[in-house]
C-alpha cells in the first residue's frame, strides 16, 4: 500500500496540471463549474490507471497524462449531472455545482467538459482511443439509465446490479486501462488483460462502495446508507432484506418503494447491516472480481507498474472511505 501511495503522489502533480491545462482549453463560460468540481478534489485513479497501464506496456511518453485525464474529465461530467439528479447539496465535503451556479449552466458544463475530452482523445489520431472512449461514455450514459429505472425497487436481481454496476462504474475504470494500452501500442491480447483488469477491479470498487455506504458517517464522511433513502437496492441491503421476517419485509418494501425511508430509518438498518455482517459478506463477493483482476495482471510484464496494479486491487479491497 505505501508503493500504491508512493506512486500516486509522484504522479499526482503531472495529473493535476494535466487537468488544469485541459480545463483551460474549454470556453470561458464553463471553466468556473468544471474548475469547481475538480477543486473538490478525488483519488484520481482512473487517469493513474492509465499512466501505469501504458508505462508498463512500453511508452514512457510525458504526455500520456493528456490522454489519461479525458476519463477523469468524463467522469467529473457524470458527477455534475448525478448531483442534478440526485438534488445532493455537497460533494466531497465541498457544496455541489449547482448550489453555487445555476442547475443549466452545470448540465451545460458538464456537457461541454464531455466534448473537450472527448476532441482531447480525438487529437491523438488514433480511431481505437476514440472508439473506446465513444463506448465508455455510452456504457457509463446506460448504466445510469439502468440505475434510475431501479431504483425503489426491490426485486432488482443480482445480475442485473452487475449489469448496472459494469455500466455506471466499472467501463470507466476498463477504459482507463485499455486506453493506456493503446497508447502503448501494446497487442491485443495485452489490451484485453488490461481491459479485463480494469473491468475487474471497477465492479469490486463498486461492490466496496456499496458496503461503505453503511459505516458510520464519522467513519468515512459521507452521510450513512444514502441508499436507502435513494431507493437503491445495493448487495448489503439486499442481505438485510431477505433477512427480514414476512411482516418487517412488508413494511421495508412499503418505505422502500415510495422512497420514504428516513434518516433515521437509515441509520438503524444500516447498524444492523453492520451487526449482521453484511456489509462484511459484499467485500467478501467482491473478492471474486478482484481474484479475476490480479489473473488478468499475471500476463502483462513483470515490472514495477505491474506490482504498483497489484496493490490497486488490495487498495480496493481494504478501502475505508
Amino acid at each position: 500500500m505505501i508503493q500504491l501511495k508512493a506512486r500516486l503522489a509522484l504522479e499526482l502533480p503531472a495529473i493535476n496540471r494535466a487537468l488544469d491545462k485541459a480545463v483551460d482549453t474549454l470556453p470561458e463560460p464553463v471553466r468556473p463549474v468544471t474548475r469547481h468540481i475538480f477543486q473538490a478534489g478525488g483519488k484520481r485513479l482512473r487517469p493513474l490507471l492509465t499512466v501505469l497501464t501504458a508505462r508498463l506496456l512500453g511508452n514512457s511518453n510525458e504526455d500520456i497524462v493528456d490522454l489519461a485525464v479525458t476519463l477523469e474529465m468524463l467522469h467529473a461530467a457524470t458527477l455534475l449531472h448525478d448531483d442534478v439528479l440526485d438534488n445532493a447539496v455537497s460533494r466531497r465535503g465541498k457544496p455541489a455545482a449547482h448550489t453555487l451556479y445555476n442547475v443549466s449552466s452545470v448540465i451545460l458544463a458538464g456537457d461541454a467538459l464531455l466534448a473537450g475530452a472527448n476532441g482531447l482523445v480525438a487529437q491523438r489520431g488514433d480511431p481505437r482511443l476514440s472508439l473506446c472512449f465513444s463506448e465508455a461514455t455510452s456504457r457509463t450514459a446506460a448504466g445510469e439509465i439502468l440505475e434510475i429505472a431501479s431504483q425503489g425497487k426491490v426485486d432488482t436481481s443480482a445480475d442485473q446490479y452487475e449489469e448496472m454496476v459494469r455500466g455506471k462504474t466499472a467501463w470507466l475504470i476498463r477504459a482507463a486501462c485499455e486506453m493506456g494500452a493503446l497508447a502503448a501500442g501494446a497487442d491485443a491480447a495485452a489490451v484485453a488483460a488490461a481491459a479485463a483488469y480494469g473491468e475487474n477491479l471497477g465492479m469490486a470498487f463498486q461492490m466496496v462502495d456499496d458496503a461503505l455506504d453503511f459505516a458510520p458517517e464519522s467513519a468515512t464522511g459521507k452521510p450513512t446508507g444514502g441508499d436507502v433513502r435513494e431507493g437503491k437496492l445495493t448487495p448489503p441491503l439486499r442481505l438485510y432484506r431477505e433477512s427480514l421476517n414476512q411482516a418487517d419485509r412488508k413494511s421495508f418494501d412499503a418505505a422502500f418503494t415510495s422512497l420514504s425511508m428516513t434518516e433515521a430509518d437509515a441509520e438503524a438498518i444500516a447498524l444492523r447491516i453492520r451487526e449482521a455482517g453484511f456489509d462484511a459478506a459484499v467485500r467478501k463477493q467482491a473478492d471474486t472480481f478482484l481474484d479475476a483482476a490480479r489473473r488478468a495482471l499475471d500476463s502483462l510484464p513483470d515490472k514495477p507498474e505491474r506490482k504498483v496494479m497489484y496493490y490497486m486491487a488490495d487498495y480496493v479491497r481494504d478501502r475505508k472511505k
